[in-house]
């Protein structure tokens, strides 16, 4: 291992840190407010726009934080949106009103775009020269297990009282303090991005099409996986053992696809990827929960295989875009998932009520068949953008921002 690359990882150590606090305070706050509005009596509806609150913000603030990064610094607008995001956590120990509540879910959603975008671009520009996909792949494996954090450490605080609301607050402001000694090893966003977030969806719609389509996907199942096993005429508690098992296959398998991004065509991968994650969809319809342990480890495997496209669509404009454009790309990626986010719980809703209960897996089946049709030609475009930008000189990648 050479002295370059072990200053790399040293450098991308600070935002992989910073998103896995945050992932774990993000995940206690949304499982809180859940229950603390359902224990207050509001419909599962209300329950719901809160929580799309947080996608809302991420629609209307992304497009703003490569311009802001650029003016203020990726190290200081990171910080300052953990402490917006902090603040705004206390703010719910204050109120209880409901559009309080609303109010204060955007600001949070805002500091966690924040955060994902900017985490993300330090993470991209700064890995070792042929390890971006490992990088990547360790970010998410590391946001993961913040995420299966959180509602471990609700458990241990419960749902009552203001404390849960502190514990998360404080991860957030916590989150910040890498950042005072790293924030040399940020990346400088100095020149002006060619277009503006739109105009990297119209460029490079393929990967931010991969980013919506997992959006999709693991949201929905997410929402919907306790929905199909009582469908299927099973327990509540399997429900919550599919739901684990989806999110654990995404985590445990990016490692190794994370290296096959670094050895092979992403472009490639990603069609590979969603014909993967369509057949198997299929195969779960037509499985279904009946034996529920080879269920159970299909279900891990295909977790795994869809969890990969965000990844690898993040890994794929980092060959195509650096500085401002690769901030600017990336905000489109998230900006994407978000309307994934949006879309794919009623879609595979919808998909679960023509076809009980297997109709969520051909719903999804449809959207992936539906993303190799749009986006296959579109990634072959691309080849001709990786070979202008190996060819074009890189920009210093660390400085003080």
């Amino acid at each position: 291992m050479t002295d370059d690359t072990v200053r790399a990882a040293q450098a991308i150590g600070a935002p992989i840190l910073v998103a896995t606090i945050v992932g774990c305070g993000l995940s206690l706050t949304i499982a809180l407010l859940a229950v603390r509005l359902d224990q207050a009596g509001f419909s599962a509806r209300a329950i719901g726009l809160n929580t799309a609150a947080g996608g809302v913000a991420t629609l209307l603030s992304a497009p703003l934080v490569p311009w802001a990064a650029r003016r203020i610094g990726v190290a200081t607008l990171l910080a300052a949106s953990l402490i917006l995001g902090g603040v705004a956590l206390l703010g719910f120990t204050l109120t209880a009103d409901y559009s309080a509540w609303l109010v204060l879910r955007f600001v949070t959603g805002v500091s966690v775009t924040v955060m994902f975008i900017l985490s993300e671009v330090w993470i991209t520009a700064g890995a070792p020269p042929g390890r971006g996909g490992l990088a990547i792949s360790i970010y998410v494996t590391a946001l993961a297990a913040g995420f299966a954090a959180g509602p471990l450490l609700l458990g241990l605080t419960g749902t009552a009282g203001d404390l849960p609301f502190y514990l998360s607050a404080g991860l957030f402001v916590g989150a910040a303090a890498p950042l005072a000694f790293t924030a040399r090893d940020a990346p400088r966003l100095e020149t002006r991005s060619r277009t503006n977030v739109l105009g990297f969806l119209r460029e490079a719609p393929a990967p931010t099409l991969a980013a919506l389509l997992h959006g999709a996907i693991e949201v929905g199942c997410l929402a919907l996986l306790p929905v199909y096993a009582l469908r299927s005429s099973l327990t509540p508690g399997q429900g919550a053992l599919f739901a684990s098992l989806f999110v654990l296959g995404g985590s445990v398998l990016q490692l190794p696809i994370g290296v096959l991004a670094d050895r092979f065509d992403r472009r490639r991968l990603l069609v590979a990827l969603a014909a993967a994650g369509g057949a198997a969809a299929i195969v779960l319809a037509q499985m279904g929960a009946a034996a529920p342990l080879a269920f159970e480890i299909a279900l891990l495997i295909w977790g795994g295989i869809v969890g990969a496209l965000y990844p690898v669509s993040l890994g794929l404009l980092g060959t195509l875009y650096r500085d401002a454009d690769l901030a600017g790309a990336n905000a489109a990626n998230v900006m994407a998932y978000a309307v994934g986010m949006l879309i794919g719980p009623p879609l595979l809703g919808a998909g679960m009520d023509l076809v009980q209960p297997g109709g969520l897996f051909w719903a999804i089946a449809g959207l992936c068949l539906l993303y190799l049709a749009v986006a296959t030609p579109l990634l072959w475009r691309l080849g001709r953008m990786q070979a202008s930008s190996a060819t074009a000189p890189r920009r210093p990648r660390a400085g003080s921002g």
